[in-house]
């Protein structure tokens, strides 16, 4: 195949003619950044003990910990099955047997939207780990801090041909704020979500990635742990990147049996399932490790095509995928 000779990222927007707009010099050079963020994230896991584990690509509804609407369903020998959001339930399986434990996985959500910050299916490395909130955010960043170390190491004349935040990642360390505090700077109400512009106009001000902590529990997953001091949140956290917004989800996972079948049966999400003729037997795998084997642990989902955006310094998702898979695209 040839490859174009001139031919900038600003093509990567358009979601037409793909094989042809991949196929240049700046591409190429994005390939690389992306594969040195990506050797980043493993050689953070594989220094720190953590032990990789598959996670299944065809599941049951407890595949959703984040929107049961979003959801792509598959028919399985018969059998209702979905493609999986997250493969945070299977790796908290492992954390009574290896304390710390990784992967990456294809995120599947079939979200309509057409703006240039969601795709379909996108690369998410996640983990889990024995801890508390303490030992959260230190991870999540020494995490981000390797993938961008190595993209600076491995391909530091490619990321000064692009508007890269590399130095902001990498410059001390990483802001944190609470949801609380947030909204009152964003002159915005208590229970109020954040928009993109509203993550920017804050990591912006921070001028460095941004944790913002402590999330009202009624817009939170039903299994992150309520904080024990102010039960209107939950130990959680997302991660604020220039460019991309959030970046990471995490928290600190429920290990009160009886307070998570609670907030359980309470969710928005169970609600939904329950109307589709879903029964809380669904979970029974998850809820009888949870009373098994208690274990205050934590975890997060990292989404890889948004770190690789901001490192980049990109406008779009689109510009730093290969094959973004969206509502009006497949290749």
């Amino acid at each position: 195949m040839e490859v174009a000779e001139e031919m900038s990222l600003e093509a990567l927007k358009n979601l037409e003619n793909r094989f042809e707009s991949i196929c240049s010099r700046e591409v190429a050079a994005l390939d690389r950044v992306n594969a040195a963020l990506m050797a980043g994230a493993y050689e953070y896991f594989l220094g720190n003990g953590f032990v990789w584990v598959e996670t299944p690509m065809l599941t049951r509804v407890t595949g959703s910990c984040e929107n049961v609407d979003t959801l792509y369903s598959v028919q399985h020998f018969g059998t209702q099955a979905y493609l999986p959001q997250t493969g945070q339930l299977y790796l908290e399986a492992k954390i009574p047997l290896h304390d710390k434990v990784w992967t990456v996985m294809t995120s599947s959500r079939a979200e309509p939207c057409t703006d240039h910050r969601h795709l379909n299916q996108f690369s998410l490395v996640e983990f889990e780990r024995r801890g508390d909130f303490s030992v959260l955010l230190p991870t999540i960043e020494g995490v981000v801090k390797s993938m961008v170390s190595s993209a600076v190491k491995k391909c530091g004349d490619e990321l000064n041909s692009f508007n890269s935040s590399a130095k902001e990642c990498l410059k001390g360390g990483f802001a944190r704020m609470t949801y609380e505090k947030a909204v009152g700077k964003l002159g915005l109400e208590w229970g109020d979500d954040f928009k993109h512009e509203h993550e920017l106009a804050l990591v912006n001000e921070a001028g460095r990635p941004l944790f913002i902590t402590h999330y009202p529990q009624e817009i939170k997953f039903f299994n992150m742990r309520l904080n024990r001091e102010d039960d209107r949140v939950v130990n959680s956290a997302d991660l604020i990147m220039p460019f991309s917004g959030e970046s990471a989800g995490s928290a600190e996972r429920e290990d009160d049996y009886d307070i998570l079948v609670k907030r359980l049966k309470q969710s928005r999400m169970f609600s939904i399932l329950s109307q589709r003729g879903v029964s809380i037997n669904e979970f029974n795998d998850y809820l009888n490790l949870v009373r098994n084997h208690r274990l205050l642990h934590c975890g997060a989902g990292i989404g890889f095509n948004r770190v690789s955006q901001s490192v980049l310094g990109l406008e779009s998702i689109r510009q730093a995928t290969n094959y973004p898979v969206t509502a009006q695209s497949l290749y």
